[in-house]
C-alpha cells in the first residue's frame, strides 16, 4: 500500500510541476529574414523589418529580454518544436493545418494575397494551363495553387521569394503569388519595379489563408501565448503598433 502511495505522490508532484507556468525572463523569436517588409537580412547579418520591430516591442511590453533567431522558412516550425526558439513571428498565416502542430496568438496583421507579373503579360486567369507561377515552398500560397490549379498551372517552388523574383525578372516564370505587401516591397518598390503590376484576383479566403498572421508557439507553452496576446493588445491600445506599422506600410495591415 505504501508503495502505491509513494508512486501516486510522485505522479502528483510531476503533474504539478508540468502545470506550473514558466518564469519567462527571455523570449526567443524565430524570424525568417528573407521576406521584406516583414523581415530581411542586412549585409552585417542583422535582421530588420516589421516582424523584428514587433518582436522587440512585444518583449519590452512583457518586460523580458528579446532574442532574435534567424531561421529558413522550410524548417521554421520543426525548429520551434525542437526548442531552437520559443515563438515564430514570420508573417505566418493562422491555418487549421498549422494549428494541428502549434498554437497561435491572436492575429497581429492581415494582408491580402496577390499575383504579380510583368506589365503586358496578358495572363488569363480563366485559363492558366501550363503557365509557370512561382511560390515560396510550403506556404499558404503553395497550398492555394496546388488545391485550385494543381492540374493546370506549372507550380515552381522556391526556398525564398528572392529566388522567385529573380526568375520572374529573367522570364523563367510568368507570375509570383504572395502577400501583397511583400510583393510590393520586393518588386514594385525596387528599381525597375515600374515594369511589374498586380494581376488577377485578390485572395483572402480563410480556407487557405487563415485568419490573419499570428505568432506560433508550442502547444505546451500556453502561458507564453497568453502573455503575447496581452502584449499585442497593449501595443494596439497604447499606439505603439501604429508607430511600427507606419515605418513599413502606408495602409492599415491589422484589419478589422
Amino acid at each position: 500500500m505504501k508503495k502505491w502511495l509513494v508512486v501516486a505522490a510522485l505522479a502528483a508532484t510531476a503533474a504539478t510541476g508540468m502545470a506550473q507556468a514558466k518564469d519567462w525572463k527571455t523570449v526567443r523569436f524565430g524570424i525568417e529574414g528573407a521576406y521584406p517588409p516583414f523581415s530581411w537580412t542586412e549585409a552585417d547579418g542583422s535582421l530588420k523589418g516589421f516582424d523584428v520591430d514587433m518582436a522587440n516591442a512585444l518583449c519590452k511590453q512583457m518586460e523580458v529580454t528579446c532574442k532574435i533567431v534567424p531561421q529558413d522558412w522550410d524548417g521554421i516550425i520543426p525548429s520551434l518544436l525542437a526548442r531552437k526558439y520559443d515563438a515564430i513571428i514570420a508573417a505566418m498565416s493562422i491555418t487549421e493545418e498549422r494549428k494541428k502542430k502549434v498554437d497561435f496568438t491572436n492575429k497581429y496583421a492581415q494582408i491580402p494575397n496577390k499575383f504579380i507579373a510583368k506589365k503586358g503579360a496578358g495572363l488569363d486567369f480563366s485559363n492558366l494551363d501550363g503557365v509557370k507561377i512561382g511560390v515560396q515552398r510550403a506556404t499558404t500560397h503553395d497550398k492555394y495553387l496546388t488545391d485550385n490549379y494543381g492540374d493546370k498551372v506549372d507550380i515552381v517552388r522556391y526556398g525564398s521569394f528572392d529566388d522567385a523574383y529573380l526568375d520572374l525578372a529573367n522570364g523563367r516564370i510568368a507570375a509570383v503569388l504572395g502577400d501583397a505587401s511583400a510583393l510590393e516591397e520586393g518588386v514594385i518598390n525596387k528599381d525597375g519595379g515600374d515594369k511589374y503590376e498586380f494581376v488577377g484576383p485578390s485572395l483572402t479566403d480563410p480556407k487557405w489563408f487563415g485568419d490573419g498572421m499570428g505568432i506560433a508557439v508550442r502547444k505546451q507553452d500556453k502561458d507564453l501565448t497568453a502573455k503575447l496576446n496581452a502584449a499585442i493588445q497593449a501595443l494596439r491600445d497604447n499606439g505603439e503598433y501604429k508607430k511600427i506599422e507606419a515605418k513599413y506600410f502606408n495602409y492599415d495591415v491589422y484589419g478589422d
